[in-house]
């Protein structure tokens, strides 16, 4: 069962996905609300659950409600103008249905989300830890990879600086832990350092704030360029 929630000022628009809600199974509507203030403070009450999000709402548009939503929400934009889905999809949103939305074009729809809500019962803990070989000869640490600020290469071997916890000596190349979180949230910015997007603070010239780490890390010459362009493609209000 899913619990989900709709937001949109038209009442007349919650009314049909209230009825296609109905006539689906496996989801459980516990809140409707024309209000996207309110809409919010329902979302933050939601473990795991789906919203149907209008996107343009007065006060606070879809759009701009989706940028304040916790990630374990899933979200299914409803709008009358395709125009916005690009958008949307950028937000790594479920689906965009367009106005009137139709039971077919619905339940195609949230059965997408309910073969990806499936295949993630397939995923444990396990996907947030690594283990890494410690200077104790037969010994493995496991760490939760969230937790690590950054990784400092040290030849073959390197330093793991982690959230109020001693550091981590591991023997391995940082070139290999590069390439396992790369697609965790870290980013290698010099041929030293890895360091994770979750916890960086600051940009000053060539180098990065982390928090909770004292000094400021080298933005080496050879990752320089593809660093700024991935932060300059994040940027907000470039000229």
């Amino acid at each position: 069962m899913i619990n989900c929630i709709i937001i949109d000022d038209e009442q007349h628009a919650i009314d049909l996905l209230c009825e296609h809600v109905k006539q689906v199974q496996h989801l459980n509507l516990i809140a409707t609300t024309t209000d996207p203030i309110k809409g919010l403070e329902l979302i933050a009450n939601l473990e795991n659950g789906l919203v149907f999000l209008d996107v343009q709402m007065p006060n606070l548009t879809g759009i701009e409600l989706l940028k304040l939503i916790k990630a374990d929400v899933r979200i299914i934009l409803t709008t009358a103008y395709s125009e916005y889905a690009l958008e949307g999809f950028e937000h790594a949103v479920v689906d965009y249905l367009l106005k009137p939305i139709a039971f077919a074009r619905f339940l195609k729809s949230v059965n997408r989300l309910w073969t990806k809500k499936s295949s993630d019962q397939f995923l444990s803990e396990a996907d947030h830890y690594l283990f890494v070989k410690t200077d104790q000869k037969g010994k493995l640490l496991k760490i939760d990879h969230r937790l690590i600020l950054l990784i400092e290469g040290l030849g073959n071997y390197v330093l793991i600086h982690l959230v109020d916890q001693p550091k981590i000596t591991a023997y391995l190349k940082l070139k290999d832990l590069s390439d396992q979180l790369s697609d965790k949230g870290f980013y290698r910015v010099h041929k030293s350092y890895l360091i994770s997007l979750r916890f960086l603070t600051a940009i000053e010239g060539n180098s990065v704030r982390l928090l909770n780490v004292s000094s400021s890390v080298p933005i080496g010459e050879v990752y320089k360029q593809a660093f700024f362009d991935f932060v300059n493609s994040k940027q907000l209000g470039k000229q």
